[in-house]
């Protein structure tokens, strides 16, 4: 009966030091209004200076989605009153945005999708009502009032909650691996608004649209798109019109509901800002910034899958981990025979597996790219089982470098002389007799108990290869 047609509008907080207009702070969780300077007060004289780092980050952002990066942008104020924000107004770009007509490629369910960016324009944040903390009054923080944001408008061109949710993540991934964004949805570093109308199918005109402002949770935004679009065809099959309306998104019901009447864009009475000039920038700026741009997701993606040959899974998690892609790099190029898969392997599972547990950033465990590096290399060569490899990393996280001293100094390389195995192996054969008789009859299960027992009995140093050898031939 209907198409769906979805825009979205995301905010991205950029990751610089201060706010868009102002030096004051922006750390998150601080004591309320402890980071708000006169400028974001509003306090009478005050003038607003632009961020540098902010600009420059919104370049970034638009390079990286080959975009037009307008040369002459403007700031504009955009009137509207509510009780966070101390101007009355917000700080903004409407007809002179910084980047416009880019364009962001991603995965739906194994086939690649494009979506047209329109814009992407800097603005600052307002503050936060709170109406739960007083009996009888609204509290105001303004800690995120003038946070520096980049709000990126994409053209009505998803046609289901699947599509969203890809480009979501794609893009959430790309700014934190631009390092412009913390992309901490929690936090609100990300927000998503998302425009939804129904059409009827086969048709072109849009219908009305209703705007769901400010989720920040992908399962929240699925949950949301579901819920309108069975609100919206509700209505229209009653024969009624959707009203245009901002709605909120309830996380406790699933449910959306009205906030206020959609204004459109005359009703926010747009007109330059005064008190900003006109921002310039130069292709020599462009030219540097350029140069300095990390390699892009999708590049990073065919490098790890194509040359060093990992799987697609593997390869996206380090890539979403820069302190990890940037570790494994570096290990890689330590390595004396390098072995890309055994290296992410190593990283993805036992030294993430640690750094998760104990709850410590990777980058401040106390390993280095070398030690991984000749770790990997003394498995590889046999000096180390997998079992003593792990033994080794422990010591490792511990602090103690270099490992072939900790190999040395702990007795635990690898044991492949034949005699000294052999040996071993016997002992154990004797202390399982009815065992080893159900293996000599062809029960080949029992192969993994006696490699087993040899290595706890030779704690972990005997080589399995040669241990299981030399079983099958006693036997």
């Amino acid at each position: 009966m209907y198409d769906v047609v979805i825009g979205l509008e995301v905010h991205i907080q950029l990751n610089t030091q201060s706010k868009l207009f102002s030096g004051a702070a922006i750390k998150f969780g601080q004591a309320p209004n402890s980071q708000a300077c006169a400028i974001d007060l509003a306090l009478p004289g005050v003038l607003p200076v632009l961020n540098k780092e902010a600009v420059h980050q919104a370049i970034k952002f638009g390079l990286a989605t080959k975009a037009t990066i307008n040369k002459v942008n403007i700031f504009a104020r955009k009137n509207y009153f509510y009780p966070d924000l101390p101007k009355g107004y917000q700080i903004s770009q409407a007809n002179y945005p910084i980047v416009s007509d880019g364009e962001l490629t991603f995965d739906v369910n194994g086939i690649k999708k494009s979506v047209h960016i329109v814009r992407a324009h800097l603005e600052e944040d307002a503050g936060k009502s709170i109406h739960d903390l007083l009996q009888d009054y609204s509290a105001i923080d303004l800690n995120r009032a003038g946070c520096p944001l980049l709000e990126i408008v994409t053209a009505p061109e998803f046609y289901s909650s699947d599509e969203v949710i890809a480009y979501l993540k794609t893009l959430h991934r790309l700014v934190r691996h631009l390092n412009i964004c913390d992309g901490n949805m929690q936090e609100g570093s990300f927000r998503v608004d998302v425009n939804i109308s129904l059409r009827p199918k086969d048709t072109t005109i849009l219908g009305t649209r209703c705007e769901i402002k400010n989720i920040n949770s992908f399962r929240f935004i699925e949950k949301a798109i579901q819920y309108e679009i069975e609100r919206q065809g509700a209505i229209l099959e009653k024969g009624d019109k959707v009203i245009q309306q901002t709605r909120l998104f309830q996380e406790s019901t699933g449910k959306t509901i009205a906030m206020r009447d959609k204004e459109d864009a005359q009703d926010y009475r747009y007109f330059p800002c005064p008190d900003l000039f006109p921002v310039h920038i130069s292709q020599e700026l462009l030219d540097e910034i350029a140069s300095q741009m990390p390699p892009l997701p999708e590049d990073l993606l065919a490098q790890l899958t194509g040359h060093y040959e990992l799987s697609e899974y593997d390869a996206q998690i380090l890539i979403d981990n820069t302190a990890l892609l940037q570790f494994f790099f570096k290990a890689i190029k330590e390595q004396q025979t390098p072995s890309p898969k055994a290296m992410a392997n190593w990283l993805l599972s036992d030294i993430s597996g640690f750094a998760n547990k104990n709850q410590i950033a990777f980058e401040d465990l106390k390993i280095s790219p070398a030690d991984i590096a000749l770790l990997v290399d003394r498995v590889n060569d046999k000096t180390l089982s997998s079992k003593t490899a792990k033994q080794v990393l422990t010591f490792l996280f511990e602090g103690q470098t270099h490992v072939d001293k900790i190999i040395t100094d702990h007795n635990l390389k690898q044991v492949s002389d034949v005699g000294a195995l052999t040996q071993a192996i016997a002992e154990v054969l004797e202390q399982f007799p009815a065992q080893r008789a159900e293996l000599k009859s062809g029960k080949d299960k029992l192969m993994g108990f006696f490699v087993g027992q040899v290595m706890k009995k030779m704690r972990g140093t005997g080589n399995p290869e040669e241990v299981q050898r030399i079983i099958q031939d006693l036997c």
